[in-house]
């Protein structure tokens, strides 16, 4: 189900909206839902979770760090 909400839009907003909308034949309106469609998934707890794993492991080919587990233990407090 649509709901209809209204939004204000600079004048340089609506101009280029309106020339992306020209460009890939596609309503304004449709260009506006997937926007806020990507922004919501940005800053949603999927979206985190899914970079910190793409991100994880992505130093642990890297010839050029320090042997973490020693560098540890010379920090550890006794």
């Amino acid at each position: 189900m649509m709901v209809r909400t209204q939004i204000y839009l600079t004048e340089k907003e609506r101009d280029q909206l309106a020339m992306l909308a020209e460009a890939s034949g596609k309503k304004q309106s449709e260009l506006i839902r997937n926007a806020v469609d990507v922004f919501i998934y940005q800053s949603s707890h999927d979206h985190r979770n899914a970079v910190l794993k793409e991100a994880s492991g992505v130093w642990q080919h890297r010839a050029d760090l320090p042997d973490f587990t020693e560098l540890r233990k010379t920090l550890d407090r006794t």
